[in-house]
C-alpha cells in the first residue's frame, strides 16, 4: 500500500465487509490485499478511525466502525449522510501544509465541522468563514493523502476536486 490513506479505505472497507475479530486477522486479510503493515502501525490505525470491538452473541467480539466514521458500502465507497454538503464545495487548493477549501456562500462552517467530527488523522483541524476553509495538514502528509481523505467523507467531490 503505498500512503495511510489508502490503507485507512482499504482498513474500513475489510471491516464493514468481512467478520474481524482480531488484530492479527485484519493484519491477514490487509497482506492478502498487497498491504503489509505492522501490529503497531495497524492498531494506530484503528485508534485513530475508531473502530471498536462490539460483542456479538453468535461471533464473539468483532470490529466495528466507530460513530464518527462514515459508513462504507458493499462496493468500498464511503457514504456519508451529509454528503450533500460537497455540493457547496468550489474547489481546494494548497500551500505548504495549509489547504484552502472554497465554498458557496453558508456552506464552509458546515463542511468544516463535518470534517472535524470525522477527525481524519492527515488534518489538524480547521478554521471556518463562510465561504473559505482553512485546513491544516498534519506535517508529512501529502495534498493527494488530504484529497483522498476528503473524497472518503464526501464522495460527491470525486469529480469536483
Amino acid at each position: 500500500m503505498k500512503n495511510r490513506s489508502q490503507r485507512i479505505q482499504l482498513i474500513k472497507e475489510i471491516i464493514a465487509q468481512e467478520v474481524i475479530s482480531s488484530q492479527d486477522e485484519l493484519q491477514i486479510r490487509l497482506l492478502e490485499r498487497g498491504c503489509e503493515v505492522t501490529q503497531a502501525t495497524l492498531s494506530r490505525d484503528l485508534k485513530s478511525m475508531h473502530v471498536v470491538k462490539a460483542s456479538d452473541e453468535k461471533k464473539g467480539y468483532l470490529y466495528r466502525l466507530g460513530a464518527t466514521e462514515p459508513a462504507v458500502g458493499l462496493a468500498g465507497v464511503a457514504v456519508s449522510r451529509l454528503d450533500f454538503l460537497a455540493d457547496g464545495v468550489v474547489g481546494i487548493e494548497f500551500s505548504a501544509n495549509l489547504g484552502v477549501i472554497k465554498t458557496s456562500p453558508g456552506y464552509a462552517n458546515s463542511v468544516a465541522i463535518m470534517i472535524d467530527k470525522v477527525n481524519p488523522y492527515e488534518i489538524l483541524g480547521t478554521v471556518a468563514g463562510d465561504d473559505t476553509i482553512l485546513l491544516i495538514m498534519r506535517d508529512g502528509i501529502g495534498r493527494s493523502d488530504v484529497i483522498q481523505v476528503l473524497k472518503s467523507i464526501m464522495p460527491k467531490l470525486e469529480h469536483k476536486i
